[in-house]
């Protein structure tokens, strides 16, 4: 950057000067040269890398990472899960080598992001997490390879957006421990191999049919997570509760979780709101009651619905007859987003079997009529047309 003075002096008065040539721009050989120092020993400091993805450590003491779970027996729910892990550790630690690379998929908010902590948690080693938007150069994922100590948890998060750049990258680096970087263009163009020390990939995406097929096929083991059962959720709101001084009762604890959606994260959430509701109602404990009170100030209903979800039923119902509807002609009705009706609604009515989708349009189930309070028989007015 070019300082300019504020002094106006005399510039005719002075001797002409030679124009300054531009800074040479740094090879590839110099920008290669921290990684090369770790092969030759060196020690590499933080900004020997440059602006790296932001990382968070296992020992993290944020508000969030207090409620997960520290340990694969303390982990509820996901029991097929669990022990296919709990056997791949035991395997690993036997053999002392690292886990195999893993892959986790399914919707939001299950405990993926828990499952990679309490895996470096078990191999008693460190866990480093990212996303994959944050690696968009290769210098990004080089800067994190070349820092993972023997066995350490590399956890991507969404890794189905990673660049193509960086996921060819990973590839070698998956197989053979190897960091494979071109220096160079053209004829010039040479290829440097760094070993790195093996570590543990555990991948996590909400569509695993987004993964290429190379990147998906490199990991060893491939596990989906399921929704929640009220059984199961019950427990992670009872233990959430004692972990933020909650008093809360039993069939509280229930009443929180049957309106969860069978997931863990909204299960969390719901039991801050009601816990706020208790204490300003200064109603003591959480009793089920309490709960159903306070998560219907909020628009959640028994089954999870909220406003939007149910207003969405009953245009279809009311306007349309319960369908069939085109999207287009949903949003338009309803002035919602169409992708937000499909991406963000359309899932859990469909989960729940409320909702359908056919050649069509959506149509509305029995179920739902019987949700919201209509006649589950769909009017026969004989205003639809046959074949025949």
């Amino acid at each position: 950057m070019a300082i300019v003075s504020s002094h106006t002096a005399d510039d005719s008065a002075q001797p002409k000067r030679a124009k300054p040539k531009p800074a040479a721009q740094p090879t590839t050989d110099e920008a290669l040269q921290p990684l090369l120092s770790l092969v030759k020993g060196g020690e590499m400091q933080p900004e020997d890398l440059g602006d790296e993805p932001s990382t968070q450590a296992a020992s993290s003491t944020a508000p969030e990472d207090t409620l997960r779970p520290q340990r694969l027996q303390d982990y509820i729910g996901q029991a097929s899960l669990k022990e296919v892990l709990g056997i791949a550790i035991q395997a690993a630690q036997s053999r002392q080598e690292p886990l195999d690379h893993l892959l986790l998929y399914g919707p939001p908010g299950l405990g993926k992001t828990t499952m990679a902590l309490i895996l470096a948690q078990e191999m008693g080693v460190t866990c480093k997490i990212t996303t994959a938007p944050a690696l968009e150069r290769p210098r990004d994922i080089a800067g994190l390879l070349v820092n993972l100590k023997p066995g350490d948890v590399l956890f991507i998060d969404e890794i189905h957006r990673l660049p193509r750049v960086t996921e060819e990258i990973l590839y070698p680096a998956m197989e053979d421990s190897r960091l494979d970087i071109t220096i160079g263009k053209g004829q010039s163009a040479r290829t440097r191999s760094i070993p790195l020390c093996p570590f543990t990939l555990v991948g996590a995406t909400t569509r695993v049919g987004a993964l290429s097929s190379p990147l998906r096929d490199r990991f060893g083991l491939i596990q989906r997570l399921r929704f929640y059962e009220i059984e199961e959720l019950q427990p992670i709101v009872l233990r959430t509760a004692d972990v933020l001084k909650t008093p809360i009762e039993p069939a509280g604890a229930e009443e929180i979780a049957r309106r969860a959606r069978g997931t863990p994260r909204i299960a969390n959430r719901l039991l801050r709101r009601v816990r706020d509701y208790a204490e300003v109602k200064l109603a003591g404990p959480i009793t089920a009651a309490l709960a159903a009170e306070a998560l219907e100030l909020f628009n959640v209903d028994p089954c999870g619905l909220d406003w939007t979800d149910r207003r969405l039923l009953s245009v279809m119902i009311e306007n349309f007859g319960g369908g069939p509807v085109g999207l287009d002609t949903m949003a338009a009705s309803t002035g919602e987003d169409p992708q937000t009706i499909e991406e963000v609604y359309e899932p859990y009515l469909l989960q729940i079997g409320y909702l359908q989708r056919t050649p069509r349009g959506r149509v509305v189930t029995p179920a739902a009529r019987r949700h919201l309070g209509y006649d589950e028989a769909l009017p026969d007015d004989g205003s639809q047309m046959t074949l025949l």
